[in-house]
């Protein structure tokens, strides 16, 4: 297709914004990680301008003060976990199948040390557990979709009678998600393999447990 001078000019704007759609991607990436050991609050538009070396004044247009920017690295902590835990979990398995496959992506992101301080969601948790606002709401929210999603993948598997019809699936969906949260700390502060072969032994003996053919799950 043939440019006109008219057409020309519109493609600077666009390599504009994919610049800047780069260097917001780069700077929420660095805000995760760095998140997932000094907190939300330990982040500061100066100091992930330095890091990145771009300028601090060009990241205001993005996010004008810091709790625009804690919302915002809260999504994209969401979006990376939906990544590298949900969607390859998730991918040609269902009821069981997928609740195990999701805790084995779970430990595996922590094991390969994705993030420096292991998991950015139980470090904000933490932090704002007892501070309201915008930013609880939106860890509140991330939460309770978590649940969510291995509560209906409980519910299933009891459709599909790979589970026991009584398995209560709120409180199955709530031992997982504690046992998957126990190995941040205890791979930290204990003997590390332990500790990911506890995580792991406990859930796979948990669901062997419920099954109604424990075949569906790996032996140990």
């Amino acid at each position: 297709m043939t440019v006109t001078r008219r057409q020309a000019p519109d493609r600077q704007p666009d390599g504009r914004r994919l610049r800047g759609e780069r260097t917001r991607a780069a700077v929420l990436d660095a805000a995760v990680e760095l998140a997932s050991t000094d907190g939300l609050d330990g982040l500061t538009l100066a100091r992930l301008a330095g890091r990145l070396g771009v300028s601090k004044s060009g990241l205001f247009t993005h996010w004008p003060d810091k709790e625009t920017l804690q919302l915002a690295v809260v999504e994209r902590a969401r979006e990376q976990w939906a990544e590298r835990v949900v969607r390859p979990a998730l991918e040609g398995r269902d009821g069981v199948r997928a609740l195990w496959a999701l805790h084995e992506r779970r430990l595996a992101f922590y094991a390969d040390e994705v993030l420096p301080g292991g998991c950015f969601f139980v470090t904000a948790q933490t932090e704002f557990d007892d501070r309201p606002g915008p930013v609880q709401d939106r860890l509140r929210a991330q939460l309770r979709e978590w649940e969510g999603l291995m509560a209906s993948l409980v519910r299933d598997a009891i459709r599909a009678g790979e589970l026991r019809p009584g398995v209560s699936p709120g409180l199955l969906a709530y031992e997982l998600d504690a046992l998957g949260q126990g190995v941040v700390t205890r791979s930290r502060l204990l003997e590390r393999d332990a500790a990911f072969a506890h995580a792991r032994g406990a859930v796979l003996l948990r669901l062997r447990g419920l099954c109604v053919d424990p075949g569906l799950l790996p032996g140990s």
